[in-house]
C-alpha cells in the first residue's frame, strides 16, 4: 500500500528535525554548543518561528553526494518575533555537512535576507560552519558572494547581527565583517581568513585556532567582534538584549522602554567623580551609570581600545548611544583603534536614528611614532567625519579637559552638534595649561628666581583667561556650564527637544570616508 502524502510530510519533517542525525546533534552538545534549531527557539519569542525552505536539499551529483540528501540542507532559515518585533533569521547547522555552504544553502539565506530588507526588519545570522562545500566548486563560492552584496545592500537600511557560535573561515568571515554587530562565543568559536596549517606552511608561524582567531581575541586584539558570551545561551540572550535598543530599520524609530527612573533625578556622586589633580584618572563609566536610565549601559566592544567607550543607554526610556572618552585608559587620548571604533558606532547610531550623547574629557590624540606611521591622521579623521556626518540629535557633555584637535573632533559645537554642556571642571583650550605656559612664558620662567611658584602662577592664570568653560560659553561653544548633578534631567529635557529635529547633509551619491 503506498503511503499517503499526509505520510510522507511527516517523514521529511522528522528527517528535517533530526539534520546530521542523533550521533551529531549528541556530539554537538557535548561539545558545550546547542544545535541550529535549538538557538533558534531561544532567539525567538516561544512558539513565534516560522520556518521556509525546511525542504530543500542541494543539488550536487558528484562525489557520491546523490545519496545524501538531508532536508534543509545544513541551515535552518525563518522569520518570528523577538519581544513581539519582526526578526528574520538563519542558522547554520553543523551536523550537516559541517554546516558547509552550498548553492540551495546561499540561495535560503539570500531569501530571508531580501525578505528582512522588504519588510524592514532586523537579520539575526547564527553562523557554525566549516566553509565552502568543497564538492560543489565554483558555486559555493558565488553563493557567498551573493550573501555579501546583500549585506551590503541591506547595510544601514535594516540591523544585521551575527553571532559566531562554532567555525567561520575563509570567505565565510566576510559576511559577519560587513553586518553590525558582531558576538563570538568563548572557547567554541574562531574566526580567520586563514588557518592555522596554512599560516604554519607560508609563514612558518605556529599558533593555535584560539590564538589565530577566538573570541578573546577578536575581542580584545583585533576589533573584529563586538561581544564575547560564556556560552550559546547567554550569547543568544545578548542578541534579544541588543535588538531592544534598536529599532526594526532606518525609518523607524528605536522602542522606547518604561522605567521608574524619574526624569528629575540628581546624583550628588557627580559633583565630586572628577579628580582635583587635571592628571589624576577616574572611571567615566561612573558618570554614565550615574547619568542614564537605572544606570545600565549595554557596552559594545568592551574589550578593545579601551580609552573610548562606546554603547547604549536609555534616557527616560529613549535609546540612545553613548560615546565617551575613559580617562582611566591612556588618559582619555584618542588612538587609532579608539577613533576607528567610536567612528563605526557613531555611523551605526546616526543611520538608525538613535540620538548620540557624548561625554568627553580629551587630552588630545596619543602621540608617538607607531602612532603617525600607523596613520592617526587618517584614522582620526574617520571620527571627525563621523560626528560631522551624522543628523541625529546629539549631545555632548565636556567633564574635564577638551584640548586642541581632540576637542573639535568630539562632537564639538562645530561638527553640528546640538547641545554642549561643560562641567565646572571642564578646561578648553589649544593645549593643556602645562605645556601652554611652558611655551608662553619660557623666558620669563628661564630667569626667574622662583620659577616653580612663577609656572604655578602663570598655570592659575592661563586656566582662568584660556581653559575656562566660562569663556567658551562666552563664544557660544559651550551651551551652558551644569552642575554634574544637573546632567541626567539636562540631557533629558534637551532630547525631548530635539525629538522633532529634521536635518540634512547636501545631496551626493556618497561622501569620501577616509578609509
Amino acid at each position: 500500500m503506498a503511503s499517503r502524502p499526509i505520510d510522507h510530510l511527516t517523514d521529511l519533517d522528522r528527517r528535517a528535525e533530526l539534520g546530521g542525525g542523533g550521533a551529531r546533534l549528541r556530539r554537538q552538545r557535548e561539545g558545550g554548543r546547542l544545535t541550529a534549531r535549538e538557538r533558534v527557539d531561544a532567539l525567538f519569542d516561544e512558539g513565534t518561528f516560522e520556518e521556509l525552505d525546511r525542504f530543500v536539499t542541494h543539488r550536487c551529483r558528484d562525489f557520491g553526494m546523490e545519496e545524501q540528501q538531508i532536508p534543509g540542507d545544513g541551515v535552518v532559515c525563518g522569520f518570528g518575533r523577538v519581544e513581539g518585533r519582526l526578526v528574520f533569521a538563519f542558522a547554520q547547522d553543523f551536523t550537516v555537512f559541517g554546516g558547509s555552504l552550498s548553492e540551495t544553502n546561499a540561495a535560503k539565506i539570500v531569501k530571508i535576507m531580501e525578505l528582512a530588507l522588504k519588510m524592514g526588519a532586523p537579520l539575526v545570522g547564527l553562523n557554525d560552519s566549516g566553509g565552502a562545500r568543497i564538492q560543489e566548486g565554483v558555486v559555493s563560492l558565488a553563493g557567498y558572494a551573493d550573501i555579501f552584496l546583500r549585506n551590503t545592500l541591506a547595510s544601514g537600511v535594516v540591523p544585521q547581527i551575527s553571532a559566531i557560535m562554532g567555525p567561520c573561515a575563509g570567505g565565510a568571515v566576510y559576511s559577519p565583517a560587513i553586518t553590525d554587530f558582531t558576538v563570538m562565543v568563548r572557547d567554541t568559536s574562531y574566526m580567520f581568513v586563514t588557518g592555522p596549517d596554512v599560516i604554519r606552511t607560508v609563514t612558518h608561524e605556529s599558533v593555535t585556532k584560539e590564538e589565530l582567531g577566538g573570541a578573546m581575541t577578536h575581542n580584545e586584539r583585533s576589533g573584529v567582534a563586538h561581544f564575547a558570551a560564556a556560552d550559546d545561551t547567554e550569547c543568544i540572550a545578548l542578541i534579544r538584549e541588543l535588538l531592544s535598543f534598536l529599532p526594526s530599520n532606518n525609518v523607524d524609530e528605536a522602542p522606547r522602554a518604561v522605567t521608574a527612573d524619574p526624569a528629575t533625578r540628581e546624583d550628588e556622586r557627580l559633583d565630586t567623580v572628577v579628580p582635583d589633580s587635571p592628571n589624576q584618572p577616574y572611571d567615566m563609566l561612573d558618570v554614565i551609570h550615574g547619568v542614564v536610565d537605572e544606570g545600565y549601559f549595554l557596552e559594545v566592544h568592551q574589550h578593545y581600545a579601551r580609552n573610548i567607550l562606546v554603547g547604549f543607554a536609555r534616557l527616560a526610556g529613549r535609546p540612545v548611544g553613548v560615546v565617551a572618552n575613559q580617562p582611566a585608559v591612556l588618559a582619555g587620548t584618542l588612538d587609532i583603534d579608539a577613533s576607528v571604533k567610536g567612528a563605526r558606532f557613531v555611523r551605526f547610531c546616526d543611520a538608525f536614528n538613535i540620538p548620540l550623547v557624548v561625554f568627553e574629557d580629551v587630552p588630545g590624540f596619543l602621540p608617538g611614532t607607531q602612532q603617525e606611521y600607523g596613520g592617526i591622521i587618517r584614522h582620526g579623521a574617520k571620527l571627525l567625519y563621523a560626528f560631522a556626518e551624522a543628523t541625529v540629535p546629539k549631545l555632548t557633555v565636556i567633564t574635564r579637559k577638551a584640548y586642541g584637535g581632540a576637542y573639535c573632533v568630539m562632537a564639538s559645537k562645530h561638527l553640528r552638534t546640538d547641545v554642549n554642556y561643560a562641567w565646572p571642571s571642564a578646561e578648553i583650550a589649544v593645549m593643556g595649561a602645562e605645556g601652554a605656559v611652558n611655551i608662553l612664558y619660557r623666558r620669563e620662567l628661564d630667569a626667574a628666581a622662583d620659577a616653580a611658584a612663577l609656572r604655578a602662577a602663570k598655570i592659575t592664570e592661563y586656566r582662568e583667561k584660556f581653559a575656562s568653560p566660562w569663556v567658551a560659553a562666552q563664544r557660544g561653544y559651550v551651551d551652558e556650564v551644569i552642575r554634574p548633578r544637573e546632567t541626567r534631567r539636562k540631557l533629558i529635557v534637551a532630547l525631548e527637544a530635539l525629538d522633532s529635529k529634521r536635518d540634512t547633509n547636501p545631496p551626493r551619491k556618497h561622501g569620501n570616508i577616509p578609509l
